[in-house]
């Protein structure tokens, strides 16, 4: 939806707005029409993906195929590494920084050191890169990949966020639409995420009704289950639990594209008292924001205080080790996981694994 900035400013950002989708609705009939080469590959691929810009929840529902995968197949994954230094291919280890590979790979590799973590901007040249490297893997998860069409994923995860359907936005930079909303169709799956976990049947219909999904497609609704406190530095002092914060002032750091969810979070279950301090998606933290971080930690006049962070600016602010032993062990971060509404965590789980034991190389059925 358009904000109060882009409506004054309209008379330049609608006419921006029809030539940028202009172009992208061109791109994506050239490739419709196989005038634009798309590359295949002998190895399942589910893409996860969005049409809105940020903040739909594709890290967690990556960490959750990756969690109920793994068990029976060899899963890789791969992104570009949004805002990271490196150039071209990168197989991160458990050393990997966040100037590596970025902070969603390095949390994914953190939380799953077990599995194969690449990025790379040219996701054809990673493909490769990684069956190269791992000649046993059964599927490869592309993160952020809906757009990137020089790929025939054969299955194609589509996440939108319930707060911002995408019939009622507009393209950039008027509203936050990389493609139009029809661009939907190439789908399989639909997941409406964010969604509240109490959503009755009719509100489920009224999506439905709005949404209107193709026969093919299976529609999804999602929320996130927050877990309890875990240290940002792996301190073992000043061990706190959640119910015991009600009388704690909270000093919630955040830097991704919406904060609300667990800001309300916070305000529902942990503690009514929250001092903020906001910064952009993928925020690249400097020595002068802890700093400022601190000084705002300090002036908070309470003996019981604690800092809370995302578990993705968790990743970002690791590289602060010289913050001084009083404070470091007042970072925190709330980690997060994705649940199935509606009772369709099997329907969703059968769906995947039978396309992967279909399709992975090892499988006859496998088109080649």
């Amino acid at each position: 939806m358009p904000n109060k900035t882009r409506i004054i400013l309209s008379p330049i950002l609608l006419p921006l707005s029809l030539l940028y989708g202009f172009i992208v609705y061109i791109r994506n009939r050239f490739y419709d029409y196989k005038l634009f080469k798309s590359n295949n590959f002998n190895i399942p691929l589910i893409s996860v993906g969005n049409i809105t810009v940020g903040g739909t929840g594709k890290t967690p529902h990556i960490e959750y195929l990756v969690d109920f995968l793994k068990s029976d197949f060899k899963v890789a994954t791969l992104s570009r590494g949004y805002k990271r230094n490196s150039k071209g291919f990168v197989l991160s280890t458990s050393e990997s920084t966040v100037m590596e590979i970025g902070d969603e790979p390095r949390q994914i590799k953190q939380k799953f050191p077990e599995i194969d973590v690449a990025v790379d901007a040219d996701r054809s040249n990673g493909i490769n890169q990684l069956i190269a490297s791992n000649s046993d893997l059964d599927v490869i998860l592309l993160d952020d990949a809906y757009q990137h069409r020089k790929i025939n994923t054969n299955l194609s995860i589509l996440l939108i966020d319930y707060s911002r359907p995408i019939d009622k936005d507009y393209i950039l930079p008027f509203g936050d639409l990389r493609e139009h909303a029809f661009e939907k169709k190439r789908a399989n799956i639909i997941i409406i995420t964010k969604s509240p976990k109490d959503l009755k049947p009719i509100d489920r219909r009224l999506i439905f009704n709005e949404l209107k999904s193709y026969p093919f497609q299976v529609v999804y609704f999602t929320s996130f289950e927050y877990g309890k406190l875990k240290t940002v530095y792996n301190t073992s002092a000043n061990k706190v639990e959640n119910e015991n914060l009600n009388d704690y002032d909270i000093l919630l750091i955040t830097g991704i594209a919406n904060p609300k969810p667990l800001q309300n979070h916070i305000l529902e279950n942990i503690s009514k008292n929250i001092h903020k301090i906001e910064y952009p998606d993928h925020y690249n933290f400097k020595e002068s924001d802890i700093k400022k971080i601190i000084n705002k930690f300090d002036s908070i006049e309470s003996n019981k205080k604690i800092i809370i962070t995302t578990e993705k600016d968790a990743m970002r602010l690791q590289k602060f080790s010289n913050i001084a032993d009083n404070l470091i062990d007042s970072f925190f971060y709330i980690p997060i996981k994705v649940e199935f509404l509606n009772d369709r965590t099997d329907n969703f789980n059968q769906q995947i694994t039978e396309y992967v034991r279909k399709n992975k190389k090892h499988s006859f059925l496998y088109p080649r």
